[in-house]
């Protein structure tokens, strides 16, 4: 009884293997297709919203960019794979989370300090390290 016990559990993990292996295949190329991917990780998510809002500058954050010559390729790079720092980030403040974006781009370190409201997100401060 035991051994027959362990075959059937040896057969069903070699099941289950060739199952994970197609799966993830399969959603890999489907999400390729379709542009969309998976978010299970809090800086994923936070990120992800924060870049399907309308985003806006302060004037302190504009002439910051200017001033950095960073363009709206390096800040969508930025808000894409960056790391929110929760420890500094005020995610309890109402109407709008103020988060804290760290990235490196280009070979420099960036700041972001990003408004994540209902409706809109905004940068309210560059900093480069």
């Amino acid at each position: 009884m035991n051994m027959d016990f362990i075959k059937r559990l040896g057969f069903f993990l070699v099941g289950l293997s060739i199952g994970i292996v197609f799966l993830t295949f399969f959603l890999k190329k489907k999400s390729q297709e379709t542009g969309v991917y998976f978010c299970y990780l809090p800086d994923c998510r936070t990120l992800k919203d924060i870049r399907s809002k309308s985003m806006y500058y302060s004037n302190e954050a504009t002439q910051k960019l200017k001033e950095f010559e960073l363009d709206s390729i390096g800040v969508k790079y930025i808000l894409t794979e960056g790391d929110v720092d929760f420890s500094k980030s005020d995610t309890k403040s109402v109407p709008c989370k103020t988060y804290i974006v760290e990235s490196e781009y280009k070979e420099r370190d960036y700041i972001f300090t990003v408004k994540n409201c209902k409706e809109k997100a905004s940068i309210e401060k560059v900093e480069r390290q």
